[in-house]
């Protein structure tokens, strides 16, 4: 229970790896604000936390939008009373060949992908200033930030931004006592994939399933990743143990790409 009773506010907490994230966080003794775009589902992983027996609070917010992760953060802090740990969770896929990728599209993905991390690394900051305590800031990557697919040619342009921000601002925020890393997931069973999946089926002419079956072989453990794989990164990057680490963005992903 490292992190117990310290107060961690996820984005894009209402499905997939932020669930995972939160629920994990939960179980280790941390009390959550939940940020996501559907009330609805919030409310479901809420009820979850609140049965393991965790103080939860939830808020609607798009990430791409910076007054609305300011007050996401202030919320959180208002209702939880501080704020130890910001999980920038939240982002999009986008499944198109380069040379058809649409102004729109770009500019969407950028958006949140990009700027929703760099407003939530900018609005925890403060928050932790603000404060007086160290504090962490733990951003979503992928294998994507460390090795290019084709036909993901902008989604892994963003994730390799999300690197260089990760860096940037693990350097700008040490002296503060603030820690940055991020945490770069694999082939993850969850919606996106469904949906990246299905482009995939689109675009190449290929049966819908083939995409993924073709990744999932290839990983060394042999199996597909799921949320709380992911979320024990997290966990540990939030708790005692990282506190000498900073600037990183490893990979955990079953063995598919090796750096």
């Amino acid at each position: 229970m490292t992190i117990h009773t310290k107060v961690a506010l996820v984005t894009g907490a209402g499905q997939g790896i932020g669930r995972g994230i939160a629920l994990r966080l939960a179980r280790d003794g941390a009390d959550l604000a939940l940020v996501d775009i559907n009330v609805e589902k919030l409310q479901v992983v809420a009820a979850e936390i609140r049965d393991l027996g965790r103080r939860v609070t939830i808020y609607v917010a798009d990430v791409s939008k910076r007054d609305e992760i300011y007050a996401a953060v202030e919320h959180a802090a208002g209702e939880l009373g501080t704020l130890d740990i910001m999980v920038n969770n939240a982002g999009i896929a986008q499944v198109q060949a380069l040379l058809d990728v649409t102004p729109a599209e770009v500019e969407r993905i950028l958006k949140v992908n990009i700027e929703g991390v760099l407003w939530g690394i900018q609005a925890a900051a403060k928050k932790f200033k603000a404060l007086k305590k160290k504090g962490k800031i733990i951003n979503a990557a992928s294998i994507a930030g460390h090795d290019a697919f084709a036909l993901l040619g902008v989604y892994c342009a963003t994730k390799f931004a999300v690197r260089a921000l990760t860096q940037a601002a693990a350097k700008e925020l040490a002296s503060d006592g603030i820690t940055v890393n991020a945490y770069c997931p694999g082939v993850v069973g969850t919606d996106m994939w469904v949906e990246i999946d299905k482009r995939m089926a689109e675009i190449t002419g290929v049966p819908v399933g083939e995409t993924y079956k073709k990744y999932v072989d290839g990983i060394a453990l042999g199996r597909a990743e799921t949320p709380d794989d992911v979320a024990g990164l997290v966990s540990y990057l939030a708790g005692p143990d990282s506190d000498y680490m900073t600037g990183q963005a490893p990979m955990i992903d079953g063995g598919l790409v090796y750096r």
